[in-house]
């Protein structure tokens, strides 16, 4: 049977035991993989709200520009008092009787309709649904924007924890050597030289690091701005670092890029706007037939002016427009231009969407050409490794050729972690180029 203390103990180490695993459930939670990074700054950016509101207003004006097709219904009374008035009397002896009252009354309800106007509000909703379809495929461009950047910061955080790894082990080995060198020293084959020389390549590596590590909390700190979410001083990523090599087909990925990349929708779109204002512009001069009705009610009739009477108005009405000052002329003028620009526009757009795909190409091309190398590098640093530590164990080298190998050996074993970078951020680059969606669990807008 436990005692009081024991028993107490016993509570007090089974709550640390259960904070400590909420905690690490917790972590593991709240880890970020890359999906998870690319939803969470998708999310929490206010910039996406900002282009949803916007595309929201555009939609509200294409449903604006649809009240043209429907009659506009109007209803009115006013009160008007009037003096004086216009009194007649046509003798002496004759009564006094004005022709209007003093206190006129009107209420009614007025109905108008256009009947035709040659495509006039056709032209209205087509632009404005054209305007709408622009702010759609800005949010895509700004979606893809934003998951590359969430994508480049979270491979940027695992790259540099494989570096610091790196540096760790080289670290470790050295530290090591330096104890297998301070028994040779204390055994009269080595001197103090060794050691200082070694602590001099341990200290450099330990900087190094130093580095690293303020790299990794600046990559976090990027991290937490793309996340608004500033109080995380570790961003907890998780995901593995690995090469994934996949091959690439340069036609296949041209024609995707033109056929995908949201600038050269947005590029179309600025077309396809610039053609339906024209069309609006040339329908503007252009006549307009309609009709309208009035019912209601108001006084001042004879011979009781002061009756409030039932009365109706009905109005066919046809409108041409003759001369606006060359104002029309001069619209389309400049619509023209707009057009031309928004085609030059496009042909810019393609010529550069090209060479991203095959700069995008070309990197992939030099990742692997590096990675391979690095990886011969390291069969190579590992076997001087291992020769340089035999040669200096039996005397016949020295520990400035053990200290080199060493140093090759991180040096390269770092090189092919930046191959391994290189390589699949120019895989998402490629996919930027091409404009294939990078995110997932978020469709795009439409």
């Amino acid at each position: 049977m436990l005692s009081r203390p024991q028993f107490a103990a016993s509570l007090l180490t089974l709550g640390l035991l259960t904070a400590a695993g909420a905690a690490q459930a917790q972590v593991l939670s709240d880890s970020l993989t890359l999906d998870g990074t690319i939803r969470s700054v998708l999310d929490a950016n206010p910039a996406i709200t900002t282009l949803e509101e916007e595309v929201n207003a555009a939609t509200s004006r294409v449903t604006q520009s649809r009240g043209g097709f429907l009659p506009q219904i109007t209803g009115t009374a006013t009160y008007t008092r009037i003096d004086p008035v216009v009194k007649l009397q046509l003798s002496p002896d004759a009564p006094t009787f004005q022709l209007a009252p003093n206190n006129n009354y009107d209420a009614h309800i007025t109905l108008q309709y256009g009947l035709l106007d040659f495509g006039k509000k056709d032209a209205t909703y087509n632009l404005a649904e054209s305007r709408r379809l622009t702010a759609v495929d800005q949010i895509n461009v700004t979606r893809r924007d934003l998951a590359y950047s969430a994508a480049q910061a979270y491979y940027n955080i695992l790259f540099v924890r494989e570096s610091i790894k790196v540096q760790n082990a080289q670290i470790a080995s050295l530290q090591q050597h330096k104890r297998e060198m301070e028994k040779r020293v204390e055994g009269g084959v080595s001197t103090r030289f060794d050691v200082t020389t070694t602590d001099v390549r341990i200290t450099q590596a330990q900087n190094t690091k130093i580095d690293l590590e303020n790299q990794l909390r600046n990559q976090q700190v990027q991290l937490a701005r793309l996340l608004h979410k500033p109080e995380y001083v570790d961003v907890p990523v998780r995901g593995t670092f690995a090469y994934q090599p996949t091959a690439v087909d340069l036609n296949q990925a041209l024609a995707q890029a033109i056929e995908n990349r949201p600038e050269v929708k947005l590029a179309r779109d600025a077309e396809q706007t610039a053609n339906l204002n024209l069309k609006l512009i040339e329908r503007a001069n252009t006549p307009t037939l309609g009709v309208g009705a009035q019912l209601g009610g108001k006084n001042g009739y004879l011979p009781n002016l002061d009756k409030f009477r039932p009365n109706s108005v009905g109005v066919v009405q046809f409108s041409v427009p003759i001369y606006d000052g060359n104002k029309n002329k001069n619209q389309r003028v400049e619509a023209q231009a707009n057009i031309r620009g928004s085609q030059a526009r496009i042909q810019d757009t393609q010529e550069q969407i090209r060479a991203d795909v095959r700069q995008a190409v070309n990197n992939l091309q030099s990742s692997t050409a590096r990675y391979d190398n690095a990886q011969l590098q390291i069969s190579q640093a590992t076997d001087a490794l291992t020769r340089a530590k035999a040669r200096y164990r039996y005397d016949v080298g020295t520990n400035l050729d053990v200290l080199d190998a060493e140093t090759s050996l991180a040096q390269a074993r770092l090189a092919r972690l930046q191959a391994i970078y290189n390589y699949t951020l120019g895989q998402y680059q490629l996919k930027r180029a091409t404009g294939e969606q990078i995110w997932a669990g978020t469709a795009p807008a439409k």
